[in-house]
């Protein structure tokens, strides 16, 4: 069973790790036929999507959840699933929509390609803003300095920067500090890019205020998807059968 849901609001502080308890205590509260883990203290089986930076806001987040053999998985009411779920977790999280795929299907954090996110920064705006953009886009490479593993590294992450553009409301100032709003599409392979990642980029003087994650695109045989797509908050589930294509 696949499960769309966003996670909005002051929920965007915790963490992956947290996100994963608060999932595993609503299901077990809803009393869905998920399997459970063998052991001392079995847990349900579930299997996350690409994690979200903590502080980042997300319209479309993933959630796999293994169903018992011979549960009448097929018979489950997936449109109803939302209303289920939705009260038995924090403020700020939303089932958007409930689906059955195939267990052939590939792991969320191998299937998804890129990611599109809107970016809310400080300290520059207006024409600055662009030409920064436009210097970024042109240039062959763009090194930062990230720490992985307790050490600091260089990274190029020019080639994980698919699109990057200004939105039309940018002429927006809070005090004496310009605001800024991008549109960005960064892969997630082979090395993902976070939002911060590509800020800092831009210079010291821009600081991401916000970041949302609005879409997560899977690509297979030159087609492009989201793992589970809804037309809106409030639109009908979709069904993901075993070929992974949303109908």
């Amino acid at each position: 069973m696949r499960l769309r849901f966003s996670k909005m609001g002051k929920i965007r502080f915790t963490s992956h790790r947290d996100v994963a308890r608060m999932w595993e205590r609503a299901l077990r509260r809803s009393r869905l036929p998920v399997a459970l883990s063998q052991g001392f203290s079995p847990h349900p089986l579930l299997s996350f999507g690409l994690a979200l930076p903590t502080g980042c806001e997300s319209q479309g987040e993933y959630l796999d959840a293994r169903l018992l053999e011979d549960s009448g998985a097929d018979e489950l009411s997936y449109s109803e699933l939302p209303a289920l779920l939705t009260p038995l977790l924090p403020d700020g999280v939303v089932v958007q929509a409930a689906g059955l795929i195939g267990m052939a299907e590939g792991s969320l954090q191998q299937e998804v390609a890129s990611c599109d996110w809107e970016l809310e920064v400080y300290g520059v705006g207006g024409q600055e803003l662009q030409e920064r953009v436009e210097r970024m886009l042109a240039a062959p490479s763009l090194t930062i300095h990230r720490e992985r593993k307790g050490r600091q590294t260089e990274d190029d992450i020019r080639p994980a920067i698919l699109t990057l553009t200004m939105t039309q409301e940018n002429d927006l100032e809070q005090g004496e500090h310009p605001i800024g709003r991008l549109r960005a599409e960064l892969a997630t392979h082979p090395r993902g890019v976070r939002p911060g990642d590509l800020i800092s980029a831009f210079g010291t003087d821009v600081v991401l205020a916000r970041a949302c994650r609005t879409h997560q695109w899977i690509e297979r045989d030159g087609a492009r998807f989201e793992p589970l797509s809804v037309s809106g908050l409030g639109a009908d589930p979709v069904v993901v059968h075993a070929a992974g294509r949303a109908s």
